[in-house]
C-alpha cells in the first residue's frame, strides 16, 4: 500500500515540474499573473540608433549622422585636434627673396660692353615657416631660411601678409629672430623639451612645399642627437613626424600644443620625408632667442684652441698613452688659452670638473661659458697632470650664411 502511494506521489511531482517548466518557457506571463515570477535575467532594452540623414549620391544614398549629433565626436580617442588648434594660429609662413650672384663672364661682359648687354640680376624665392613668440611681433625661425634674404614677407594664419626684418641670427644653432609690426598676435606657449621622453607623441606644424599650413604626427625617436657636418652646437630632437621642404622653422609641439622644438632639417636621399626629422629643442631655443632679442647676437665663451678627437690612429702616431680627453692641435697666439699657459700637444681631460669626452662636447662646454668667467681646465702634458685657469674670451660673431 505504501509503495503505491509513494509511486503516485513521485509521478505527480514529475508531471507537475514538467508542466511548470513548459509554462515558464512558453507562457511566463501566466506565472506573473498568479504571482509566480520565473528566475531569469532581465532583458535590456535595445539602444536607440543614432538618427541619420540620408545623403543622395547619384542613385545611391549614404546615411550619416547629423552635424549636431552628440556622438559625432564622442570621446575621439587618439585625437590631437585640441593641441593642433591651440598651436596653429602661432605658426606662420615665411617667404624670402634672394638675389642670384652674377657669374665672372657676366662681370667681364658688363665691363667691356656696358649694362645693356647683360641681363638684370635674377631673383628667386624660398619658403620656410616660423613661430610667433611674443604678442608684439617677434618670430622665431631657422637661420638658413633667412640667411641670404633681401626681402622677407610673413604670412599669418589669419590671411595677413606683413614685411619682416631680421633682428639677429645664430648660425651655430641655425636659429634666427624676425620682427613684424603687428600688435596682439597669437603667441606660442613654450613647453620643456627636457621633459620629453623617447616615445612621446609630437606634432610638426608648418607649410611644406607651399601647400598650406599642415599638421603631421609622430613620436620622439631620439633625444640629444648630433649630426655630422651640420653645426658645432646642436643637440637635436629626432622625430618621425613628416617634415619636408618648407617646414624649416616651424613648430614641433607636444600633445598640449606647447612648443618643444623648431623643425630644422631632415635626413633624406630623395629630398622628401623618410621619417628622419630633426628639431632644435627649447633648452637651446630660449637661451639663443633671449640673447638675440636683447643683444642682436649670441655671446659665447671662447678659448682660441683647435681641438682634435683622440682616435686610435692618432694615439698610435703621437705615442699617446691614453685615448681619453681631447688633443689640442693648435692654440691661438695671445688667445685666452695661450695666455693661461695651454700649449699644442696638451690633452684636455676636464673642464670645470666635467670630464671631456670628445671635441664637440668640449666646444659646447666652452661656448656655454660667459665671456670673462674663469674656468678650471685639467690637462695632461707628457706624463704630468696640470691644472690651468683660463679666462674665457668672447667668441667672434659668425656672419649669417657663413
Amino acid at each position: 500500500m505504501l509503495q503505491r502511494i509513494w509511486l503516485l506521489f513521485a509521478q505527480t511531482t514529475t508531471v507537475g515540474l514538467a508542466l511548470l517548466f513548459v509554462v515558464s518557457t512558453m507562457k511566463p506571463q501566466w506565472l506573473e499573473a498568479v504571482g509566480v515570477a520565473p528566475s531569469r535575467p532581465p532583458v535590456r532594452a535595445p539602444r536607440a540608433p543614432v538618427p541619420t540623414n540620408p545623403t543622395p549620391i547619384g542613385k545611391a544614398v549614404i546615411r550619416q549622422i547629423p552635424r549636431n549629433a552628440a556622438e559625432e565626436r564622442a570621446q575621439a580617442v587618439g585625437s590631437y585636434a585640441d593641441a593642433a588648434a591651440r598651436a596653429m594660429p602661432s605658426v606662420v609662413s615665411i617667404y624670402t627673396t634672394e638675389k642670384i650672384d652674377t657669374t665672372p663672364d657676366e662681370e667681364i661682359a658688363r665691363r667691356f660692353f656696358g649694362d645693356s648687354v647683360v641681363p638684370p640680376p635674377q631673383q628667386y624665392s624660398k619658403l620656410g615657416s616660423g613661430v610667433i613668440v611674443t604678442d608684439d611681433g617677434y618670430i622665431l625661425t631657422n637661420n638658413h631660411v633667412v640667411a641670404a634674404a633681401q626681402k622677407i614677407s610673413v604670412a599669418l594664419n589669419d590671411g595677413r601678409s606683413l614685411p619682416a626684418r631680421i633682428v639677429g641670427t645664430d648660425p651655430d644653432t641655425d636659429l634666427a629672430v624676425l620682427k613684424i609690426a603687428a600688435p596682439h598676435l597669437p603667441v606660442m606657449e613654450f613647453g620643456r623639451s627636457e621633459n620629453l621622453r623617447v616615445g612621446d607623441v609630437v606634432l610638426a606644424i608648418g607649410n611644406p612645399f607651399g601647400v598650406g599650413q599642415t599638421v603631421t604626427m609622430g613620436i620622439v625617436s631620439a633625444l640629444g642627437r648630433r649630426m655630422k657636418n651640420v653645426g658645432t652646437l646642436e643637440s637635436f630632437i629626432q622625430t618621425d613626424a613628416a617634415i619636408n621642404q618648407g617646414n624649416s622653422g616651424g613648430a614641433l609641439v607636444d600633445t598640449h600644443g606647447r612648443l618643444v622644438g623648431v623643425n630644422t632639417l631632415i635626413y633624406s636621399q630623395s629630398g622628401g620625408s623618410v621619417g628622419l626629422g630633426f628639431a632644435i629643442p627649447t633648452t637651446i631655443i630660449t637661451q639663443v632667442m633671449n640673447q638675440i632679442i636683447h643683444n642682436g647676437y649670441v655671446r659665447r665663451g671662447y678659448f682660441g684652441i683647435e681641438p682634435f678627437d683622440i682616435t686610435p690612429e692618432l694615439a698610435k702616431s703621437l705615442r699617446l698613452h691614453r685615448n681619453a680627453g681631447v688633443f689640442v692641435y693648435g692654440v691661438l697666439r695671445r688667445g685666452p688659452a695661450n695666455l693661461a699657459g695651454l700649449r699644442p700637444g696638451d690633452i684636455v681631460l676636464a673642464l670645470n670638473g666635467k670630464p671631456v669626452t670628445d671635441r664637440r662636447s668640449l666646444l659646447v662646454q666652452i661656448a656655454e661659458l660667459s665671456p670673462g668667467s674663469v674656468s678650471t681646465v685639467r690637462i695632461l702634458r707628457g706624463a704630468r697632470m696640470l691644472t690651468l685657469h683660463v679666462r674665457a674670451g668672447e667668441r667672434p660673431v659668425q656672419k649669417a650664411g657663413q
